[in-house]
């Protein structure tokens, strides 16, 4: 999979992200995670994308992130990519809904082999806004 490398760009989305990220209290903790598909999981649980009318049709972001053996963040994520064509404000929303996943998820709660193992590894992750694409395909099914 190929990922192109963007720069946040304009500082009050660095800046949002920046302080929703760094916060690590988890309100809901999520299953034990001893893989990597665990991971994904556990991420995509947490997940929750921006008010559809704040929201871009197929928008992509992708995240880099590392953690430590006890699946609290490693320095500070970073977008590594976001659908081109859209707006600042539709580029601000991913990233806040992003920041506050991770929010919501730090510490993840690693097994002691699985931290061992990752610590300080980088992972990416990719997000698809499909909910409008899926409710466009809907209405033609009609």
């Amino acid at each position: 999979m190929r990922y192109c490398v963007r720069s946040l760009g304009h500082a009050a989305g660095a800046l949002a992200f920046a302080v929703f990220a760094s916060a690590t209290l988890a309100q809901s903790p999520p299953p034990t995670v001893n893989t990597l598909n665990d991971l994904w999981a556990a991420l995509r649980a947490c997940w929750v994308p921006p008010p559809i009318d704040q929201s871009r049709p197929g928008m992509q972001i992708t995240v880099l992130m590392s953690f430590k053996r006890n699946g609290e963040l490693l320095g500070q994520p970073r977008i590594t990519f976001e659908s081109a064509g859209v707006t600042d404000d539709d580029r601000l929303a991913y990233r806040t809904a992003v920041a506050e996943m991770l929010k919501r998820c730090s510490p993840l709660p690693f097994t002691e082999a699985f931290g061992n193992a990752r610590a300080g590894q980088p992972v990416t992750m990719r997000f698809i806004d499909s909910r409008k694409l899926k409710q466009a395909g809907n209405t033609h099914d009609r």
